[in-house]
């Protein structure tokens, strides 16, 4: 059986909510949670800004601790323990991933809610990466009331492991703002 890949994702802001937004998959509009504040073209660390632009996908992370490895053409990295984001624009490793000792400060994956059992890398802010210009920008799992997030794009669990079998290393999102 041949698997359609999306070559886009186009995610739009909702009208009269630029926290929530609608995620286009080919003809299927999916809802999604947006950044606590809204899309914006000059995205900064801590704005809670959903950058605007277009990303590649870069590789799906997930917790097989807790569900099977999703049907998917993107590379993909289970997430341990140790497994976080720097977010220190002081730090050399500043918007990558790092590995992290217990109590260490920063944006851990392996999280004790479901928000990160699947995510999405993109490559905001990676080539070249600007100090202060944002980092740790996924697609995720949302909350289910579907509340902001600190500048991510997530939408449902069951709908996310439906999308990532037509996504693959050439697939793009564009955030339009």
């Amino acid at each position: 059986m041949h698997r359609i890949t999306l070559a886009n994702l186009d995610v739009r802001p909702r009208p009269g909510n630029r926290r929530q937004g609608w995620l286009l998959a080919g003809p299927r509009p999916i809802k999604v949670a947006l950044g606590r504040g809204g899309i914006k073209a000059n995205k900064r660390e801590g704005d809670g800004a959903t950058p605007a632009g277009r990303y590649r996908l870069v590789r799906l992370w997930w917790r097989a601790d807790r569900t099977p490895r999703p049907q998917t053409m993107l590379p993909a990295r289970p997430i341990t323990a140790a497994d976080g984001w720097c977010e220190d624009p002081s730090d050399r490793r500043y918007n990558r991933p790092i590995r992290m000792s217990p109590g260490q400060p920063g944006d851990r994956l392996r999280r004790t809610d479901a928000l990160y059992d699947l995510i999405i890398e993109i490559d905001h802010n990676q080539r070249p990466r600007v100090t202060g210009r944002g980092s740790a920008v996924f697609i995720h799992v949302a909350r289910t009331d579907m509340t902001p997030t600190a500048g991510c794009v997530s939408m449902a669990a069951s709908t996310l492991r439906q999308l990532l079998a037509h996504l693959g290393p050439n697939t793009t999102v564009t955030i339009h703002g």
